[in-house]
């Protein structure tokens, strides 16, 4: 007993240590994350300053060729009629378009170190992010190994019989709240952050043209326009992905309805939505878990099934509600697959469409056939106050 007691005592030294090496080694991954991420910032700025410049002098040199082209006919024309014009005249002429062609390649020269210089940063600028996107996956890695040996997947682990799947649950939890804010945060970067950099850089050359032509202005303007408008739409895409407020503000069946639309729209695949007895008593814990599972069943079946039609029934019977999908598309052996799905799908797939049901006290059955499609039913009971308040 005293051996067990002073091998358990070592133990938690080991983790203790282990845990504040961990800690002090993730403080140095941020600190390089945020060194690497203010690098990136200064960088595009940079690099919108440049892209500014270059526009600018791609202008002058514009304008130089069309004075050189003026300066060289004129020189022709002096040339021509040499008799009705001056010797000063034509040296005058000469020594106008010679300088006109100096500025010229001088201004080329400035092209050309511009554009060499913003080539330049465009590499840096993707090889900083490079080490961004490295330093934010070993920050995710090292929080996941972190809250699993701090033990905060404890109160989880209670309720698992399983030890393996507990295992295995908690660090896909973690693993997939991880990926969650690296896809949020790509989104932000790749969506609106470059949106907002490009309208940075149309409202400075919309700056430049009011001067110099208005209708190029104006159009600039326009264009600016519905950059703003393709922002807004995306943060919208990224708020709505993260939480969508309709099922507050409106409701299961409605917003299931928009989002089917939406994905109909965007996909091609033919969504069809029935319900039958659903009234809008469904509390939000559970209208949230049954959008989860929608959505990801249909994200699986654009991924994997490529179906053409899908069909979605909700139903309200004794007490239960029944969710049905059914897809036409390649179907896949139940016997062969695996309910956790690779990591490479960014999800948890069906492993993820049964935990949610688990957790509702509910029941999934899937019956697949390959090349005629998917069946996925799903019932979920439905406890009134009393119920839940007891149990």
């Amino acid at each position: 007993m005293r051996s067990y007691k002073h091998n358990s005592v070592q133990m938690n030294e080991i983790i203790s240590k282990t845990i504040k090496s961990l800690k002090s080694g993730k403080n140095e991954i941020i600190e390089i994350a945020e060194n690497s991420r203010k690098e990136c910032k200064r960088l595009e700025d940079e690099l919108v300053t440049l892209k500014s410049q270059v526009f600018e002098i791609v202008s002058v040199i514009e304008n130089l060729e069309h004075d050189l082209k003026q300066s060289k006919k004129k020189l022709y024309d002096v040339n021509k009629d040499f008799n009705s014009h001056s010797q000063n005249e034509l040296a005058q002429a000469y020594q106008s378009a010679d300088n006109i062609r100096v500025e010229l390649a001088v201004r080329r020269e400035q092209e050309t170190f511009l554009i060499r210089r913003r080539n330049d940063l465009e590499i840096r600028i993707r090889d900083c992010l490079k080490t961004l996107e490295r330093a934010d996956s070993l920050i995710g890695h090292v929080g996941i190994a972190l809250d699993y040996l701090s033990g905060d997947l404890q109160n989880v682990g209670e309720q698992l019989d399983n030890l393996q799947q507990r295992q295995f649950l908690g660090i896909k939890i973690i693993e997939a709240q991880e990926e969650e804010r690296k896809r949020v945060a790509r989104e932000i970067h790749d969506g609106p952050a470059q949106s907002m950099s490009n309208i940075v850089i149309k409202a400075e050359i919309c700056e430049r043209l009011l001067d110099k032509d208005i209708d190029e202005a104006r159009k600039e303007l326009q264009n600016l326009k519905k950059v703003m408008r393709d922002s807004l739409q995306e943060v919208r895409k990224i708020i709505y992905n993260l939480r969508p407020m309709a099922l507050d503000d409106l409701g299961l069946l409605p917003t299931l309805e928009r989002y089917v639309i939406s994905f109909r729209e965007e996909t091609g695949i033919d969504v069809q939505l029935r319900s039958r007895a659903i009234n809008e008593e469904i509390k939000s814990v559970i209208s949230l878990a049954v959008f989860r599972i929608v959505q990801e069943a249909l994200n699986n079946v654009l991924k994997h099934a490529q179906a053409k039609r899908v069909s979605i029934l909700l139903e309200h019977v004794n007490k239960k509600l029944n969710i049905i999908i059914v897809d036409n598309g390649v179907g896949f052996n139940t016997d062969d697959v695996k309910v956790i799905e690779p990591e490479s799908t960014g999800g948890f797939g069906l492993f993820s469409m049964k935990e949610r049901v688990a957790l509702l006290e509910g029941e999934v059955n899937i019956v697949s056939q390959v090349g005629i499609g998917t069946k996925i039913k799903i019932h979920i009971p439905l406890m009134d106050e009393g119920e839940d308040t007891q149990k």
